[in-house]
């Protein structure tokens, strides 16, 4: 019964995936934004200096070995026991600011449930507990919370004794009385747990609270990993791309909105990965690359989208902007160089020596009475 209630879904899906495809490529669909990765975070990445980051904020004492100061605030409530959390981390030794671990760089969002983290994550996760989702903080925890008296001398190393600084990122939780991660859900469930996230960042994104709706769109994509998606194949995969590659155009679109263009560029790069074919790919890169006055980079991207949709208004008004954009150019390179250089002189003819042709006048005229006596001689 189970089996065929999951076919009868996954035949839903298909439909609604046909559905979308025959539709225009660039305008509006219900459930994807106008203008859709990577896992890297959602906002932009904080500068990784010699240590860790600075803090004006007032201090918060969490625990007797555990206090936090906020770099960026939060929107939201907190998560609750059991919560699945999404962050990214940079952690350092106090004493050494030697750093020793970076989700940033592994672009890969940490998975945490709490009440069910590792004993040396103790501290982290009291920090973590009393953020909001896109809070930004910066957490100090005592040794005896962290990686304890011995410390770890394999991944990650860490001296024994060792404070730590950790500079952290919510990304955002889902809250599940059993605490279940997503290695334990199954392929459903995690589909549709990242497919409820991209309706929930579409809504916010129609309100205009971008920040907000690209920590829902990579809370989505948090779902569908590299790790997972390599596990899928035929129907599932199809129905994972359904909800993954929506997402990395829908952050394309935010970020186009916030002028975050290079990074708009990456979320579009992602997708022609999978799909080299994706229309609305190649389109929202080419606006980003456009916008970044890379026209002959933009316009391949244009031209290509035009060859699989061949009526798209939006595709031909992008394509005589840059047209218009090119002519003016010309245009104003024209008068420059008009200006720079002026008109062509023109050549005088320069007046004849009079002595030069006094000269030759008289050379014809010996050269001649020459002849005539060598004439007269024969």
């Amino acid at each position: 019964m189970e089996q065929a209630e999951l076919a009868t879904e996954q035949e839903r899906q298909q439909q609604q995936q046909q559905q979308q495809n025959s539709q225009s490529h660039v305008e509006t669909e219900e459930n994807e934004i106008v203008a859709e990765h990577s896992t890297s975070v959602h906002g932009e990445p904080p500068q990784d200096g010699n240590g860790p980051p600075k803090a004006d904020s007032e201090v918060e004492v969490l625990h007797e070995k555990v206090s936090k100061q906020i770099i960026k605030e939060g929107h939201g409530q907190k998560p609750s026991k059991y919560s699945t959390c999404f962050l990214h981390y940079r952690a350092w030794t106090e004493s050494t600011q030697h750093k020793f671990e970076d989700t940033w760089l592994e672009q890969r969002p940490f998975e945490m449930v709490l009440g069910k983290e590792k004993k040396e994550m103790t501290g982290l996760a009291m920090g973590v507990s009393s953020m909001k989702s896109g809070e930004r903080a910066l957490l100090h925890v005592g040794w005896e919370l962290g990686y304890g008296k011995e410390g770890n001398f394999s991944f990650p190393n860490v001296p024994p004794m060792a404070d730590i600084i950790y500079e952290v990122e919510l990304i955002g939780f889902d809250e599940t009385r059993e605490g279940k991660a997503r290695g334990d859900m199954t392929v459903e469930e995690r589909i549709g747990a990242a497919d409820r996230r991209k309706m929930d960042g579409n809504a916010l994104f129609k309100e205009d609270k971008l920040e907000e709706a690209m920590q829902q769109y990579e809370m989505a994509i948090a779902y569908m990993g590299d790790d997972f998606m390599f596990q899928l194949f035929g129907k599932y995969r199809d129905m994972a791309l359904a909800v993954k590659n929506p997402c990395h155009l829908n952050m394309a679109a935010c970020m186009i909105k916030l002028k975050r263009y290079e990074e708009a560029i990456g979320q579009c790069s992602t997708v022609l990965a999978e799909d080299e074919n994706n229309v609305k790919a190649m389109f929202r890169r080419g606006k980003a690359k456009a916008e970044l006055g890379q026209t002959d980079a933009a316009r391949e991207d244009f031209l290509k989208a035009r060859k699989f949709a061949p009526e798209d208004k939006a595709i031909a008004k992008e394509l005589r902007v840059l047209a218009e954009q090119d002519k003016a150019l010309y245009q104003k390179q024209k008068e420059i160089y008009k200006g720079i250089f002026g008109p062509r002189p023109e050549l005088q003819p320069k007046r004849a020596n009079r002595l030069i042709l006094l000269w030759q006048w008289l050379v014809a005229l010996l050269y001649r009475v020459f002849k005539r006596e060598r004439l007269k001689a024969d």
